[in-house]
């Protein structure tokens, strides 16, 4: 079952990026993930606006691939940088339909 991280950020000090931006990508791949979505060009269509100044989306084959991703140590080093430079939060979903009306999408 596809599982995707959201990562929604916010900037408070940008020099963590350019070495996150570099080496992370490689990280993800190492976990059959990949970027679908890596952008500044946050807007909000509904409802009240967060200080988000980036938001990244990545797809992995399982929950556990995405949580082996956020595990490994070769990524801890990036995630304290990220961490120290941005009020950041990361969150798991899966390809559920919590309704399960969509045809195309396993019930959730």
């Amino acid at each position: 079952m596809t599982a995707y991280v959201i990562a929604d950020i916010k900037m408070k000090d940008p020099k963590w990026v350019p070495a996150y931006a570099a080496s992370v990508h490689d990280i993800v791949h190492k976990h059959g993930g990949k970027y679908l979505s890596r952008s500044g060009n946050v807007k909000t269509l509904e409802g009240k606006p967060l200080e988000t100044t980036l938001i990244a989306l990545m797809a992995f084959p399982s929950e556990a691939a995405a949580r082996a991703f956020t595990n490994d140590p070769a990524y801890a080093p990036f995630v304290s940088a990220r961490q120290g430079g941005s009020d950041s939060r990361f969150q798991l979903i899966d390809d559920t339909d919590l309704a399960g009306t969509i045809p195309y999408l396993p019930k959730g």
